[in-house]
This record gives structure tokens, sequence and C-alpha cells, in this order.
């Protein structure tokens, strides 16, 4: 009976840390910028915010109709904003239109923000108490949303967008969806 109880004493603590680490090491394949998102392939939340340069103007859903639009949710305090910003430049200088919400931030240290680094946004909107974007899910900043020309979800990233990110995930689909027209 003593030979038993030493085996499973000592068999049960080694697979459960052979479970554990395996858990672990599943772990590390995973990307946690690609969050799935019922969102994907729905129609875009309401979505009526102030613009960040004329408050008395209004935003709102109809923004993204005939376009792909990428939405991107940002703030002047965010540092992962900060490097991503010069590659939102870059897919401004390929001609995606990004809408850029300004989320939980001040107008003039946003208004200051794009000033000094340049401004990758078509339209700034601001969302001061961040209660809009938690119908898109938001929970942070930057996250991106990629909005088909009927205003359908088709793709979002969590997380600071890389160059190489740009060029081999986001840039193509916002191709793709230009050139399959108004049907997305």
């Amino acid at each position: 009976m003593k030979r038993g109880l030493r085996y499973v004493i000592f068999v049960v603590p080694v697979l459960l840390m052979v479970g554990f680490l395996g858990i672990l090491w599943a772990g590390l394949g995973h990307n946690p910028s690609i969050v799935p998102s019922p969102l994907i392939g729905k129609s875009a939340p309401t979505l009526i915010l102030p613009r960040l340069r004329h408050p008395a103007q209004m935003v709102n859903r109809s923004y993204f109709l005939g376009h792909v639009t990428l939405l991107n949710v940002w703030a002047s305090w965010c540092i992962s904003c900060r490097y991503e910003h010069p590659t939102l430049l870059w897919l401004k200088r390929k001609g995606v239109r990004i809408l850029g919400v300004d989320y939980k931030d001040k107008r003039t240290a946003a208004l200051d923000y794009l000033r000094k680094n340049g401004n990758p946004y078509q339209e700034v909107v601001f969302d001061r108490r961040g209660l809009t974007t938690i119908n898109w899910g938001v929970y942070g900043t930057p996250e991106t949303f990629v909005v088909g020309p009927h205003a359908i979800i088709r793709y979002k990233y969590v997380g600071p967008i890389s160059l190489r990110v740009a060029r081999r995930v986001i840039y193509p689909l916002v191709r793709r969806l230009d050139s399959d027209g108004p049907s997305t």
C-alpha cells in the first residue's frame, strides 16, 4: 500500500505540472492583438460624436457609408498610440480613410498632439467619457476597426498597429474591400 501511495504522490504532481506547462506553451503562440469580436460581420454600432476641432458639428454612423474606413481609437496620453502613429501616417499616405476617435482625453491635449505629430485622420471625433466606444467593445487604446462601405465591421485589431501588420493585413484588406465595391 505504501508503494502505491508513493507512486500517486509522485505521479499526480508531475502530471499536473506537465499539463500546466503545456497550457503555458500553447499560450506563447497566441497573438494578444487578435481578439475575436462579436461585431465582425455586423453593422457598426451607433456613433454620434462631436468633431474634435468643431464640437458643435456631429459625426454619425452615416460617415462610413460608401467608403472603407479605419476607425482608430486613440488618445494623446496613450504611449502605445505614439508607437502606432507613424504607421497611421503611412496608411494615410497610401490613401486609407481613417476616422480617429479621441478617447477619454482632453480636447486641447489631443489638438496639440496632432499639431506636433501630424494628423493621420480624415476626421477626428471626441469621446470624452468613452461611452460611445463601449458599444464598439473598446476597453482601451489603441484599438482599430476596418469598416466596409455599408458600415459593416470587417476586422478588429487591439493594440498598436505595426508597419508590418499594416502592410500585411490592414492595407490589403482595405484594398480588397475597396475593389469589391459597395456590396461589402
